[in-house]
This record gives structure tokens, C-alpha cells and sequence, in this order.
């Protein structure tokens, strides 16, 4: 996996994190209510098909909620399927009654 030294940063002003690549740039945009925020779309440079990078920046998005006590609704296909595949992990982020 290169690049993964790359920071995550959460970029207020256009509500999305990111992490800067060789290939481009990777956010995933999202939508704050109340103690829940909302993962809503996942953006992708063009031709980028690192699954293991994609999976490294979703895994330091989640990290950044595990000390807060915040609820983590994945609306983006490719973040819910992230979800499926890390259940047991990631499960404690999900509101109450919500599986994926």
C-alpha cells in the first residue's frame, strides 16, 4: 500500500474529509445533526482502484469517532459496504437498532 502516510484531514467549509494521494484526492462528504453525522458520498479520483487505500482513509474517517459520542450513519453505498465487510468492528458507531 503506498502512500499511506498521507494525512486525514476534515474540511469544515465543504463538510468532507480528505487525504490527498498520488493519484488524487479521496473525501468522503458528510452531514452533521445533532449526535449523528451523516457519511454521504464517497469521491474518488478518476481510473483510482486501490481498494486497500480506500479501506485504509475509511478506516482513519471512522477512528476519528471512537473517542466521541457520536452516532455514524453510513448513507454512502461504498461506506455501508464497508460496514458489511468490518461489522464486528465497527458496529459500536451505528445508532441503536440500526444493522447493516
Amino acid at each position: 500500500m503506498k502512500n499511506q502516510s498521507s494525512k486525514l484531514r476534515k474540511n469544515e467549509f465543504q463538510r468532507q474529509f480528505e487525504m490527498e494521494t498520488e493519484k488524487g484526492l479521496i473525501s468522503l462528504e458528510y452531514q452533521e445533526q445533532q449526535r449523528q453525522i451523516f457519511l454521504t458520498k464517497l469521491n474518488l479520483p478518476p481510473e483510482f482502484d486501490d481498494q486497500d487505500l480506500i479501506d485504509h482513509f475509511l478506516k482513519e474517517v471512522l477512528s476519528t469517532f471512537d473517542d466521541e459520542r457520536i452516532s455514524v450513519m453510513p448513507t454512502s453505498p461504498d461506506v455501508a459496504q464497508f460496514f458489511k465487510k468490518n461489522r464486528n468492528k465497527y458496529k459500536n458507531l451505528l445508532p441503536a437498532g440500526i444493522s447493516i
